[in-house]
């Protein structure tokens, strides 16, 4: 029977899809909680802010995830180990089909500039990674999650140096983007043939590191270091003299203090 009232072609025409860009808003639902709606070609994706993005609640817990991580402890606490324990082929579908709800949802917040939430959701994906790596029966299972590893570490280390970036912490930043780089190299040796689907990301990250680094407000003593350095260079020696004195009570304010 053909329910009438459900056509959403008026939303849809209302909320064009521009294939150019990432089309993401928040709404208020009709429940009165603020939600993330993410246009696609075919449709609007709607996610709830916190939890499982589509608002359920398996087995009671937060996430699938969270139920089998409950199982595990449930297996540790009668075996006293966690031999034994296996995902099967299913278990990582499913949780494969929920990390993508988690994706959604973090490229959508991370365009917002939710960068906090955006590390809450790549930390999750990247620890669903970690469980199914240590107890898929499937290899194969496993490289089907290791293939998006370097793509969910890449979003995970944006997210953290934009935050940085946002106070101006300019070092953090880079101190972050410098971490991620070193993971996603760290996969190119410990998994074979990674090296081609992890070079986007690595390159993305190398780049972003120096555009960082070009940001950077140039520090005053190092500013003072190299105008001396140029000077020497220059045989401009009355000028390296001055410099030179300029760094030393920059350097130890409290040496050169007046006691008056």
């Amino acid at each position: 029977m053909l329910s009438s009232g459900k056509d959403i072609n008026r939303l849809l025409r209302e909320w064009p899809h521009d294939p150019s860009k990432v089309n993401v808003r928040r709404i208020i639902g009709e429940d009165g909680r603020e939600k993330i709606q993410l246009r696609v070609d075919l449709g609007i994706l709607q996610m709830e802010l916190d939890g499982r993005p589509d608002g359920k609640r398996p087995f009671g817990k937060e996430s699938l995830l969270d139920h089998y991580l409950n199982n595990l402890k449930q297996h540790k606490l009668k075996k006293k180990t966690d031999e034994g324990f296996e995902l099967s082929k299913e278990d990582c579908l499913n949780l494969q089909q929920e990390a993508v709800q988690y994706y959604h949802r973090y490229l959508s917040l991370f365009y917002l500039g939710d960068f906090e939430s955006v590390v809450r959701d790549t930390n999750r994906n990247i620890k669903a990674f970690d469980f199914v790596e240590r107890y898929a029966l499937d290899p194969k299972d496993k490289l089907i999650f290791d293939q998006f590893r370097p793509f969910v570490l890449m979003m995970y280390t944006r997210a953290r140096a934009s935050i940085a970036l946002k106070d101006k912490n300019f070092d953090l930043a880079i101190a972050h983007v410098k971490k991620g780089v070193d993971q996603i190299e760290r996969l190119q040796t410990e998994v074979p043939n990674e090296s081609a689907s992890t070079n986007h990301e690595l390159i993305f990250l190398q780049r972003w590191m120096k555009e960082i680094n070009e940001l950077k407000p140039e520090d005053p003593l190092e500013k003072l270091e190299r105008e001396m350095n140029e000077a020497v260079q220059t045989e401009n020696f009355e000028l390296a003299a001055k410099l030179r004195d300029e760094i030393r009570i920059m350097a130890h304010p409290k040496l050169f203090k007046s006691d008056l």
